[in-house]
């Protein structure tokens, strides 16, 4: 994609998965930023926690992934999301469907203090699944803003949702999500 920057940020994302009757937690984890971020770029502003009891039914979790964004081009822009799999390290290895995790929604606000031209108007469609692999697929786009929109510094929450079915065996499960910010909508 000739013409496009993108700058690439991860984030490990942590489930405990525990046996029934019990809670499932997910941690927030360290972030390591593949490109430190300026202009034109998003940083995560938080850590995701989540709880979930186990018992023996199908459960969905969700957590907000809040994020900001800078952005002084008027071509637009979007924001992509891949991940690994969710696994556990222990022996055998336990996982997570491929699928097990989606953006289910996005909000965007002008950050405080800032100045912001003109809100992200936005096009995608949710649910969106957020790719995942042993190794993380090719990334997808889950929020943009069109050309001249989306000017300013904004604080975006993303709301991401994980299916966890009723035989998911307990441990902890990790997974590195990767999100990048693209020039162009």
């Amino acid at each position: 994609m000739s013409g496009h920057k993108y700058k690439l940020m991860s984030l490990v994302v942590a489930i405990a998965v525990l046996a029934m009757s019990t809670e499932l937690s997910m941690q927030g984890a360290p972030v390591a930023y593949a490109i430190p971020c300026g202009i034109n770029c998003e940083n995560v502003t938080n850590s995701p926690a989540v709880s979930l009891t186990l018992d023996g039914t199908d459960k969905t979790v969700g957590y907000t992934l809040t994020f900001s964004l800078n952005n002084l081009s008027a071509l637009g822009w979007n924001v992509t999301i891949t991940s690994t799999q969710f696994k556990t390290n222990a022996t055998p290895t336990r996982t997570l469907s491929t699928i097990a995790s989606s953006v289910t929604g996005v909000t965007a606000l002008c950050t405080g203090g800032q100045i912001c031209t003109t809100m992200p108007q936005n096009a995608v469609t949710y649910p969106v699944a957020v790719p995942a692999g042993n190794q993380a697929p090719t990334a997808v786009k889950f929020y943009n803003a069109s050309a001249a929109s989306g000017i300013g510094t904004f604080d975006i929450s993303t709301t991401i949702k994980i299916t966890v079915p009723a035989n998911t065996y307990s441990g902890t499960y990790t997974s590195t999500i990767t999100l990048a910010y693209v020039s162009g909508p």
